[in-house]
């Protein structure tokens, strides 16, 4: 028996202020085509069993396109797969939070689909032997997470973020999931776990996977994309598992927008007209034809503010105007405050005149800055404000 997994589809997701011809945002659109590519995969490797993670919605009331596009592909699955047992989990984004809201999911019941979301689900299939436990989105510790003993197959579909297993980047840009015990998912008689939450591919126990997102529709893209560049991942895309032999294949998919994260570019000692140029630099070397098109960030580190408001706006505009979106993040230089005891003595607080030379020795200076120059001439008018101010007395005001 062979299986498919995928997850965190996030139809509706919109992002950017650009939209297609048609008047849509061209992100939600771009996740709607992802998401096309998704489901002609499926039906290329014809699976017995589809596992949807959860988050097939990027909102609990999804848009009427968002709703159309899922039930179009869902239909044209099933169409071409009639035989499949096609399962869903609700995740933290499809869970309703009010009783008064009805899941979304159900619309797909009449296709024939299996749908958990207020209550975890336990379906048997006597024909395969098999029983799948599906678990929504939960509050934790209120659901058994118990594999049957009484067949020889068990798959634990849920979604949720298992304790221990996910960055600190994760958990802070996504919202809140069910948490979920490590023990739960590495018992043994699970033959597959498959999870959703997480957007990155990464195993997690045993046989227990986060097949990660179809698309970057994480709050930080460019955190999502940095890890799945240090686990030397091809991207996005979905797992193939045969239950009998264990075999697995992560097929990877191509999104549809590419996201780019140029190498970053050190301010540090640059004037504004130096860091044009190599801002001008980096962009040229955007892999892929360039820019065009394209979601891209260029971090540029050590940079004070004074220089940053010197830039060649224009040109970045420019820049904007090519790419889907362009951000430069400009990062100012960190502060290093100086110890007491390289004040003066211990115990006593710096001068006015030492805190300015710390001040102005310290701080990054583009290369048309001389140094002692500035530091020189930072004395000297601090020096004649300490004149001014004994010429005219404590209060300001000129003595008789």
């Amino acid at each position: 028996m062979r299986l498919v997994h995928l997850s965190d589809l996030h139809l509706g997701f919109r992002q950017f202020q650009r939209v297609t011809p048609a008047g849509k945002n061209q992100r939600e659109a771009d996740v709607a085509a992802s998401f096309t590519r998704a489901i002609d995969k499926v039906i290329e490797l014809a699976p017995d069993l589809v596992l949807i993670g959860g988050d097939v919605f990027h909102t609990v009331r999804p848009t009427n396109p968002a709703i159309l596009h899922a039930f179009q592909q869902f239909s044209r699955l099933r169409e071409a797969l009639p035989g499949a047992i096609v399962v869903i989990v609700a995740g933290n984004h499809d869970m309703p939070r009010s009783s008064e809201t009805t899941c979304i999911l159900h619309l797909f019941e009449p296709l024939g689909f299996h749908i958990a979301d207020a209550t975890p689900r336990r379906l048997h299939f006597p024909e395969h032997d098999l029983a799948i436990l599906a678990v929504p989105d939960l509050p934790p510790g209120s659901v058994d997470l118990s594999p049957d003993e009484s067949v020889k197959h068990n798959i634990l579909l849920l979604h949720g973020e298992v304790e221990g297993a996910l960055p600190a980047r994760s958990r802070e840009d996504e919202r809140a999931s069910m948490p979920i015990p490590a023990s739960a998912v590495a018992h043994e008689r699970w033959d597959y776990v498959a999870l959703g939450h997480y957007h990155v591919y990464c195993r997690v126990g045993p046989n227990a996977y986060y097949c990660g997102s179809l698309d970057y529709t994480s709050t930080n893209a460019w955190g999502e994309y940095a890890e799945e560049k240090a686990a030397k991942l091809p991207g996005k895309g979905l797992i193939e598992r045969d239950l009998a032999s264990g075999k697995q294949t992560f097929h990877a998919l191509p999104v549809t927008r590419k996201i780019v994260d140029l190498p970053p570019v050190h301010g540090r000692g640059l004037s504004a007209a130096d860091l044009d140029a190599a801002i001008a630099a980096a962009v040229e070397k955007c892999p892929d034809g360039g820019i065009d098109g394209k979601v891209v960030r260029l971090v540029v580190r050590d940079v004070p503010r004074h220089v940053v408001r010197e830039l060649d706006h224009p040109r970045l505009r420019e820049y904007q105007r090519r790419a889907l979106h362009f951000v430069l993040d400009a990062r100012r230089p960190t502060v290093v405050r100086a110890s007491s005891a390289e004040s003066g003595a211990p115990g006593r607080r710096p001068s006015l005149a030492d805190t300015l030379r710390e001040a102005l020795r310290s701080r990054v200076l583009t290369s048309d800055i001389d140094r002692d120059r500035l530091v020189a001439l930072g004395e000297h008018y601090l020096r004649e404000a300490d004149q001014d101010l004994a010429t005219r007395g404590v209060d300001g005001t000129e003595p008789a």
